[in-house]
This record gives structure tokens, sequence and C-alpha cells, in this order.
């Protein structure tokens, strides 16, 4: 008898391959007003993450977003029934207390009639925000900070600092609140106000960022070596320059400023600009990786998982698709079938992301 263990090494996945499907999924959200679309794509991004979620402390993240996208539904909503006038609608749902303002600010009123057709406005809009935001909080719960500023080009390692102390901030917030919380039950304190939890909060925040700063430094961290003048200058050049047409070609693809074909050459342009110069730019880094993390067939699944679900977003949105941008507030949300399938494709990593935890042997015998 022969006993054969069939056992699947359970690794990370690229913290990169996180943020290129989540940025993917955001770009999906921002071209529809549907709310169904919007549920469907928050529902996504919440399974993923229920799935293929760590118990790192920064993996609680995703819910304290959502807290976040409520606040700003809720925010939008309430101006919008502070500052909303008749021409928004003809169903008066209540009416507010009106403030008279001055001559200047003719045209503008605080308070007054509250329309059915202005909130609902103000409810997709305010919607599609939280639905973008969740996006973001989704690769903040699946990225590792650390691991992402590990796996960034070496061109890119001063203004990788940043971004990883910025993309930290958030998990690192929740999990500190989680901590007071804690602390202060074992206290017996149920209750507390704003000011005894934001300075431990914002003294822990202090802490790690000296301590990181600290450890990259005795770690050799921003060595560079000697290159041309010439050289340095034509590499930040390129940089800026590709770094403006990524970012002038993705603001157009998402608020339409730009017909598609430039602001897609735009996008490519600067994406071969910035590739360039991080090539030659790594030319002056001299620190090596431990154990690089690997870019195989999972990264490429989940990565185009996310590029189809934005593709065919925007793909709908040239065709003029009828559902993605209601024809009135009162109208029933269509459900279009294209943007639907997209979306669901952005399920993929909850299936080909490898596992973080080794399945149980199994026994067979031959």
């Amino acid at each position: 008898m022969r006993t054969v263990h069939h056992l699947t090494l359970p690794r990370a996945l690229h913290p990169g391959a996180w943020w290129l499907w989540a940025l993917g999924m955001a770009v999906a959200a921002s071209r529809t007003r549907n709310p169904v679309l919007l549920v469907l794509i928050l529902a996504v991004t919440g399974f993923v993450v229920a799935a293929r979620r760590s118990d790192a402390p920064w993996a609680n993240s995703y819910t304290a977003f959502l807290k976040l996208g409520l606040v700003v539904i809720g925010v939008r909503v309430v101006l919008q029934a502070l500052l909303s006038t008749r021409s928004q609608g003809n169903t008066v749902l209540f009416t507010l207390p009106e403030i008279p303002l001055p001559d200047w600010a003719n045209g503008v009123k605080l308070g007054g009639e509250v329309t059915l057709e202005a909130l609902l406005t103000a409810l997709y809009d305010g919607g599609q925000l939280a639905v973008m935001l969740c996006c973001i909080g989704a690769a903040n719960a699946l990225a590792s900070p650390r691991r992402l500023l590990k796996s960034l080009p070496g061109a890119l390692y001063e203004m990788g600092v940043a971004c990883v102390v910025a993309l930290t901030f958030a998990p690192q917030l929740v999990t500190d609140a989680r901590r007071i919380r804690a602390a202060r039950r074992l206290r017996g304190r149920t209750r507390g106000s704003f000011r005894t939890t934001a300075m431990p909060v914002l003294e822990g925040a202090l802490d790690r960022s000296v301590e990181l700063a600290a450890a990259m430094d005795s770690r050799g961290y921003g060595r560079t070596a000697q290159v041309p003048r010439s050289q340095r200058r034509l590499t930040g050049v390129c940089v800026l320059l590709g770094l403006l047409g990524i970012l002038l070609g993705v603001y157009a693809l998402l608020t339409d400023a730009m017909e598609f074909p430039f602001a897609a050459a735009a996008l490519v342009v600067g994406l071969l600009l910035a590739v360039s110069a991080m090539a030659v730019g790594r030319q002056r880094v001299t620190r090596t990786q431990y154990r690089p993390d690997p870019w195989a067939l999972p990264e490429w699944l989940v990565v185009g998982s996310g590029a189809l679900a934005a593709a065919a977003m925007i793909t709908a949105a040239v065709r003029g698709v009828e559902g993605l941008v209601l024809a009135g507030p009162l109208v029933v949300p269509p459900v279009p079938l294209l943007p639907v399938a997209g979306i669901l494709i952005g399920l993929a990593p909850a299936l080909v992301a490898p596992p973080l935890q080794a399945p149980r042997r199994h026994l067979v015998a031959a």
C-alpha cells in the first residue's frame, strides 16, 4: 500500500495584484449610478474580502470603510435636503424651516421644500462614492502594506515610503481604535469621549512612524549608487511625465472629459514613459530583496478579473448601454447584462487566489 499526501501549499497573493483588482472594481463603480449595479459591486468586493482576507490587524479595515461609506451617503442626503430646490422634482415629502439668505446668495436656498427626486439623486450619487471607497477598503484589507513597500520598484523608493505610510494609516487607525476600546473594557469603562480616544490613537501613529523610520534607516533603505547627473534628471522628467499621462488618462476615462481614443492613448503613453523611467532609475538603487513575492498565474488572473470588470463598464458606457445612468430618479433601475457579467467576473479572486491556510491532508491509498 502506498500513501500519497495531497497538500496545497498556501501563500499570500502579491499585494500589487490586490490593489490593481480593487482599482478595476472602483473604475467599474465610477461608470454607473445604477443602485443595482452599485450594490452588486459592493457584494462582490465584500465576498472576496470574506473569502481571502487574513488574520492580520489590517484585515478588519473593510468594515471601517463600510461605515465611512454610510457616513458619506448620510452627509450627501442631508446636504441635498437642505439645499435642494423645487426644480429638482415635484414630489414634495416635507418642508423644512427656510432660512433667508442675503441678496448676494440669490439662487441658493437653505431649507424649504424637500422633494423625493432630490433625495434619491443624492442617495445614488453618495452610493457611488461609498462603493468606490469600499473598493479601496477591500485593497487595504487584503494587501499587506509592508509587502507592498517591499514590492515597489527601486526607482520609486522615496515615493514608496510616503505612499505606504499613507496606505497604512487607515488599517492601523482601525487597529488602534480596537485596542483602545478593549483596554477600556478591561478597566470597566464602557463609555469614552472622543478626546480620550483620539489622543492614544495619534500617539500610537506617531510612535509607529518613528519606529518605521528608524528601522528603515538602520537597514540602509534609500542608499543610492553613483550615476551621472544627466541620467538622474532624465529619469525624473520621464517619471513626472509618465505619472501626468497616467493621471490624465485615468481622469479622462472616469469623467468622460476626453474622447475614449485620446484618453486611452494618453494612458498608454504615460505607462510607457513611467515603466521606462523605472527601468532606468533602478540602476541607482543598490538594495536587494529577500524572498521577493512571486508574480505567477493567480496574480494575472486576479488582475485580469478587475480589468475585465472595468473594461465591461467602460465598453457599456461607450456603446450607450441603457441602465448605467438612470433616466430619472423615480425610474425602476434596469439590469443590463453586459455590466452585470463584467462585475460578476470580479468574483474570480475568491476562487483563483491561493489559500492563506493549508487544507487538511487527504490520505489516498493506492
